[in-house]
């Protein structure tokens, strides 16, 4: 290896490693709150409802709060962005034990804490590194981050779990106010080299969507009238609304079906495993196969893992089962996402016009975080939202084949 190789490759994981560790932080904190719905619910009597109506608050919160963040981060660096993100992460967590009524939680849960998650998530991160990486690596780099904020899941499910068993949900949120601090001194090894500075490296053989050299309104107006871009949201969409309404309602699933708790933070945990392997095998699948047939087939396989879920026995191993099927495809879906959203209009905007999307995801999320509070506290069960994801699943499949994305060219022997 020369030494320009090794420069290269030098450059590149000091972009990834700290962008994916931040992910851990950010996203592993956040992927958990769902633990605390019952336990909130004891101590403050709010309900299950107004519990599950404050954390949905938080997933639209974090999908609006990242075209915001990325359009500042994409004017001002992402830096600063993720040092605001951060403080705001740990005060959310640090607040919600003080919070005894609905619109409480929905200050602390629902806008602190998911905005400055959001601040620090796949929009700003993915955005930050596409800019200074080749066309031929920003899949790979994708799914590489991706994977980070699925370890973050994994390690922090079983933790959070243990630490609420243990210590009690007041010192379990402190804990993870604490993790959400060290995302500060990682945010300041992400800032740009002297006369690097989030310079785009063009890659016209693989951009040949409708970019525009104008400014960012122009961009956005230009997006928003493109069949493809809108394709691409609504498969986010359904996407959204199946993780938010697992990691709320896991837990009540699991209750539901008189199994051990510890089987919720397992089962978040195993599909964060799982997630690693399914981001950083898609993440590598998006240079060699078409993104669309990837989302494609991610989507439909949903629908069958869901299906199969309804049909079988609810014992431990069956949800570590389930859990593991669906992670595979649980946030691979990002990469691919961000990888069109690069083709069809550069990177240049890549935070905000990808940010956008995640806003679409957020308002799925949303859906399914609240609705399924009303449909167990109404009916019982969660039985009519697995029916109506495995429905979006196959919808959100579909909407994905018309998007135009051009044919791979052949690699050289």
């Amino acid at each position: 290896m020369n030494t320009e190789e090794a420069a290269r490759r030098a450059a590149l994981w000091g972009i990834l490693l700290p962008a994916a560790a931040i992910m851990v932080l950010t996203m592993g904190t956040r992927q958990v709150t769902g633990l605390f719905l019952s336990p909130i619910n004891t101590a403050t009597g709010i309900g299950v409802v107004g519990i599950s109506f404050a954390m949905a608050v938080g997933q639209f919160v974090w999908g609006a709060s990242q075209p915001i963040f990325g359009a500042l981060a994409d004017r001002w660096g992402s830096v600063s962005v993720m040092i605001a993100g951060g403080v705001m992460l740990a005060l959310g967590f640090v607040l919600t034990p003080l919070m005894t009524t609905e619109w409480g939680l929905i200050f602390s849960m629902g806008l602190l804490m998911s905005a400055g998650a959001g601040a620090g998530s796949f929009s700003i991160l993915i955005g930050a590194a596409s800019q200074r990486l080749p066309a031929e690596q920003r899949s790979w780099a994708a799914g590489f981050i991706n994977a980070g904020g699925s370890f973050g899941q994994f390690l922090f499910a079983p933790l959070t779990e243990r630490a609420i068993a243990l210590a009690g949900w007041i010192n379990a949120m402190y804990m993870l106010a604490v993790a959400a601090l060290l995302t500060l001194p990682l945010a300041l090894r992400l800032r740009p080299k002297p006369g690097t500075a989030n310079a785009p490296v063009a890659a016209p053989a693989l951009e040949t969507g409708a970019m525009v050299r104008g400014s960012l309104r122009e961009q956005v107006r230009v997006a928003m009238r493109d069949r493809s871009y809108l394709c691409l949201h609504a498969g986010f969409f359904t996407c959204g609304f199946h993780i938010s309404f697992l990691l709320t309602h896991l837990p009540g699933e699991v209750a539901l079906c008189n199994l051990p708790t510890a089987v919720s933070g397992i089962s978040i945990a195993i599909i964060g495993l799982a997630n690693i392997v399914g981001s950083l095998s898609v993440g590598a699948l998006g240079s060699r196969f078409r993104m669309k047939y990837l989302l494609f087939w991610m989507y439909l396989s949903r629908t069958a893992i869901i299906l199969i879920y309804m049909a079988s026995p609810k014992t431990e191993l069956g949800f570590y089962v389930f859990a593991a099927g669906l992670g595979l495809t649980w946030l691979a879906t990002v990469p691919p996402t961000a990888g069109l959203v690069g083709k069809l209009f550069g990177v240049r905007y890549l935070a905000t016009l990808f940010g956008l999307t995640l806003l679409t995801h957020q308002i799925g999320g949303f859906l399914g975080a609240w609705l399924g509070g009303i449909a167990v506290d109404s009916t019982g069960s969660y039985q009519a939202m697995w029916i109506a994801d495995a429905v979006l699943a196959t919808i959100a499949a579909l909407f994905n084949l018309p998007i135009r994305e051009a044919r791979l060219a052949p690699r050289a022997a």
